[in-house]
């Protein structure tokens, strides 16, 4: 059915525009929940303790900041990716090339992980190699990502997230079954691990920036900007938005007791990615695991084929259209699909290299919005609400916001507790792709009108 409806680029890459509140709202929630919120999220509770729950609860406040500011502006001119965005607000296919490389890199990074803890349910529940795991996992996503396109990931998204909500409603009523019940599962924690329920396991400015990461990374992510632009109007973006946040919400919440339950199950692992797939295997009756497990996996499926349909199209629509602007359709569709190809096997690659080799999932999570955060929020919110940002304060917020994550991450500033176990790489990212931006911006010519007023105009409640 996908491959039916997919008969133009508009169609491959956003389903035309045409999405509605209900089926934009799911996919925008589906791309949220990924291996970070089913392995990722009970693996760093497993781990440090229920401190790190609220973290996650700055999400929310993401969509509701996409729904009021951006999705007015979005709604006036419909691209067909966040690079194409970047060049017509300020007029420059470096701007546009620029942010499909980021795009590239970070989409890597985000995938690795969901790779990773597809490995570790092939190995825990099913016994098979993580290889054997980690390569079957790819091969399933790439076929129906590069076939379908925006259609089949929407619809294929939909199914999942239903999965998603239906295998955490079962884990979590069964999970204080199994525990006598809420009271003896929160007193089973207390005493196995008391440390569970204190603060202090983690630095509180750590917290504060892993959260300000998922803020600003969430608002900045292409996978769910372009969600906009698939969805019909301003009225049915903010309706989809404002379901994303109450499903987003709900599950979250639900892993929060699996994850709870985890700990009182099986208190001592190697790794706290292991606490999930355990449960589904070893906690829970057969055919309740089984739908647990379907719901991981359907987590991890449907934030991968997000990231594969993005990079494709940051290696067709945007890299291609900007050395080759004069190839056809036909020439970008086919850079489109090898494009998801090369991006879908690079993150198996490098894990086989060895690379990212013992990290918890949620904090290779967290890398990838801080990349995201660091590139865009400044270019997209800033560009959308502030008139003097110019081409060059937006290339040089992005180029200046990636490379302090990357050398923050690589811990290469001279200063003690200068790092990322203190301070996460999104902070210092975004502080200075901020100063950046606007400094640049302040000593350069302002940017044409002709740039401005698709966004500025009467009704987007821009600033004059």
């Amino acid at each position: 059915m996908a491959l039916r409806r997919t008969r133009t680029v508009d169609d491959y890459w956003i389903a035309g525009g045409k999405l509605g509140w209900l089926l934009g709202g799911a996919t925008m929630a589906a791309t949220h929940a990924s291996a970070g919120t089913y392995i990722g999220t009970v693996g760093v509770i497993h781990a440090v303790g229920w401190e790190f729950t609220w973290i996650v609860l700055f999400i929310p406040f993401s969509y509701w900041f996409m729904a009021a500011v951006l999705a007015p502006r979005f709604a006036r001119v419909r691209e067909l990716t966040l690079p194409a965005f970047l060049e017509r607000r300020y007029g420059s296919p470096r701007a546009r090339a620029l942010g499909a490389v980021v795009i590239l890199i970070a989409a890597t990074v985000y995938i690795q992980a969901q790779v990773i803890a597809g490995g570790v349910i092939a190995e825990t529940v099913f016994g098979v190699s993580p290889v054997w795991g980690m390569t079957a996992f790819t091969l399933i996503l790439l076929a129906y990502t590069a076939v379908g396109g925006m259609v089949a990931v929407a619809y294929t998204d939909l199914v999942q997230l239903v999965v998603m909500v239906i295998g955490a409603l079962v884990a979590v009523p069964m999970a204080f079954r199994l525990l006598d019940g809420p009271g003896p599962l929160f007193a089973a924690v207390e005493s196995l691990r008391p440390e569970t329920f204190d603060f202090g396991s983690l630095p509180a400015i750590l917290m504060v920036t892993m959260g300000f990461s998922f803020l600003l990374g969430g608002i900045a992510t292409p996978e769910k900007l372009t969600r906009l632009y698939a969805m019909r109007d301003q009225r049915t973006m903010r309706r989809g938005l404002f379901l994303a946040i109450a499903l987003a919400t709900g599950v979250n919440l639900l892993v929060f007791l699996v994850a709870l339950a985890a700990i009182g199950l099986f208190p001592l692992l190697p790794t706290g990615d292991l606490a999930m797939p355990l449960m589904a295997s070893y906690a829970l009756p057969p055919v309740l695991g089984t739908v647990l497990l379907a719901a991981i996996v359907s987590a991890i499926m449907s934030t991968v084929d997000s990231l594969l349909l993005v990079a494709g199209s940051a290696l067709s629509h945007d890299l291609l259209g900007v050395a080759r602007p004069e190839a056809s359709p036909r020439a970008r569709m086919l850079a489109a699909r090898l494009g998801i190809l090369v991006v879908g096997i690079a993150p198996l690659v490098l894990i086989l290299s060895g690379v990212g080799e013992g990290e918890l999932v949620q904090f290779i999570v967290l890398l990838f919005t801080a990349i995201m955060a660091s590139a865009f929020f400044v270019p997209v919110v800033l560009g959308v609400t502030w008139r003097r940002l110019t081409r060059q304060g937006a290339l040089a917020s992005m180029v200046g916001g990636v490379v302090t994550v990357f050398a923050w991450q690589a811990e290469i500033f001279p200063w003690p507790g200068w790092n990322p176990d203190f301070i996460h790489p999104a902070a210092p990212g975004v502080l200075v792709s901020f100063f950046l931006g606007v400094t640049v911006s302040l000593f350069t010519p302002p940017p044409p009108e002709d740039a401005l007023r698709p966004y500025f105009g009467a009704g987007t409640g821009g600033n004059a």
